[in-house]
């Protein structure tokens, strides 16, 4: 009953919030913003989305929900009715005194918001007394500066931003330091990640003195931290979706990258040409550093020096994901960049397959990643001891030990809007629909590892694929990239 009640308040909330008739959707400026709009890019954006596929709704939507968790950890510990939730977003950086690197929201700010500028602050407040957990949001964002718009580009300012976004108001950056005076009240309970700021100039700017004085108060600042992972965690299926094209694109780039491979070749190429095929279908950037490791390289599971040479008869390790309106993709895929397995190759690809794939039919709400792990183990062993890497019973402490070494990392990872997603969330926690998470066993095996046949020395192969856990069977968002012997000798045959 209590779900069904919240659901049906959430709803209710929205409806209010949305039929108001000053909201900002209704007075849109018809000008440029300091990042895309409905009216500057409408083959991105619809009318009412402030990121691609996402609209003012949902981030609305988000806000209430973290204020009602909220509340309700209040209420479980007899803790203060008024409440002050403040996120900062990132700082432009530098790669040298004036020359910037591309600028990257901090994902927690973007989540409930949508606003991509840099220097910004998002400030939701509470209002007690009300039967729902009903607050105030409010941007502080830079003041609009011609001068600078010169050199940057334009700024949405005040008014762009709450146009933009949807949030009940907004305010230059410089005047949050006159509400965080009023933030210093004892009545007033402080959620701010004090554990890992996200922006040292905000805070130094406008924080430290408000941490130090509240720390001394009877009601401490809190972290929001758990909350807001335990809201990103399960997906909706407008953030689905964006998954899926996020998939969708890295599976492609994998083709394209494939279908380029021919001994003996650079890792930088493979490199250079997954990262423009990402780009040129619509990525906004990599997702992460790509590991790109020919031949015993693969070996190092964070190899990204990618500077080699892949010479005829080795194998690639290509582990890449690609951005797309702020959710990532995280696939890896191994191949023989002549097109042909080697017997060995093709025995330990075929055993780590068969694993991927155990595994992926698993993939069930209920089961949890360390379930999948301890099942990703048993089957390694099943398997090396088909192959006499393991003697023994393939379910001894020997032969899962054995197993470990070959594959010391986990079986996979939450994933969203980072490629490690929700990372305090633990591997324990039962899957639930909507959660997205990766399945990537692997077996690696370093040319001078005396204890294994040499036939097998120097392979390293790893398989991963992006999994949506549903109420029925799971949904593979890379499910377009090849893996099988056959589709990755015919992809990369044709290229030869």
């Amino acid at each position: 009953m209590r779900k069904a009640y919240q659901k049906v308040a959430c709803a209710s909330y929205v409806t209010r919030w949305f039929s108001s008739k000053s909201h900002p959707l209704f007075s849109f400026p018809k000008r440029n913003l300091g990042q895309p709009s409905p009216f500057t890019h409408p083959h991105l954006l619809k009318t009412g989305e402030v990121t691609p596929g996402l609209t003012q709704t949902e981030y609305a939507l988000r806000r209430h929900k973290l204020m009602a968790l909220i509340q309700k950890e209040s209420e479980i510990r007899g803790g203060s009715s008024d409440h002050a939730v403040i996120i900062l977003g990132n700082s432009t950086l530098y790669m040298t005194s004036d020359i910037p690197f591309p600028f990257h929201q901090h994902n927690d700010f973007l989540y409930f918001c949508g606003f991509l500028e840099p220097e910004s602050i998002l400030l939701l407040q509470s209002k007690p007394g009300h039967e729902l957990p009903s607050h105030t949001a409010t941007l502080y964002v830079p003041r609009r500066d011609p001068g600078r718009e010169l050199w940057d580009g334009p700024r949405s300012g005040v008014d762009g931003a709450v146009a933009l976004t949807g949030v009940d108001q907004a305010f230059p950056i410089e005047d949050f330091k006159h509400v965080a005076l009023k933030l210093l009240d004892e009545g007033v309970t402080l959620w701010y990640d004090y554990v890992r700021p996200s922006n040292s100039s905000l805070y130094s700017r406008f924080l430290q003195p408000l941490i130090a004085s509240k720390a001394e108060c009877r009601n401490k600042i809190k972290s929001p931290q758990s909350l807001i992972q335990q809201l990103r965690l399960v997906k909706s299926q407008s953030e689905v979706e964006l998954m899926k094209i996020a998939g969708d694109i890295t599976s492609q780039a994998f083709i394209e990258t494939m279908y380029c491979s021919k001994a003996p070749i650079q890792e930088s190429f493979i490199y250079a040409k997954f990262d423009f095929e990402c780009r040129a279908r619509g990525a906004d950037i990599l997702a992460y550093l790509p590991v790109v490791a020919g031949g015993d390289r693969a070996n190092t599971l964070h190899y990204v020096k990618n500077n080699q040479i892949i010479k005829d008869g080795e194998m690639v390790l290509l582990d890449g994901g690609c951005e797309a309106s702020g959710y990532v993709s995280d696939v890896t895929r191994t191949w023989p960049v002549n097109g042909r397995f080697s017997a060995a190759q093709e025995e330990l690809y075929e055993m780590v397959l068969h694993v991927q794939k155990s595994c992926l039919n698993l993939c069930i709400s209920g089961t949890s990643l360390e379930d999948l792990y301890s099942h990703m183990l048993i089957e390694l062993a099943k398997k090396l001891k088909e192959l006499g890497i393991v003697r023994g019973h393939y379910s001894s402490s020997q032969a899962l030990k054995t197993a470990r070494r070959l594959c010391p990392h986990h079986v996979g990872h939450f994933l969203g809007m980072d490629v490690h997603d929700t990372p305090d969330v633990s591997r324990s926690l039962s899957l639930q629909p909507g959660m997205v998470i990766t399945i990537e066993p692997g077996i690696y095996i370093p040319a001078n590892d005396t204890e294994i046949p040499e036939k097998y020395r120097g392979i390293g192969i790893r398989i991963e694929d992006d999994v949506v856990i549903t109420e029925q069977s799971p949904i593979i968002l890379s499910a377009k990239c090849p893996k099988e012997i056959y589709e990755l000798q015919q992809v990369c045959g044709q290229g030869q």
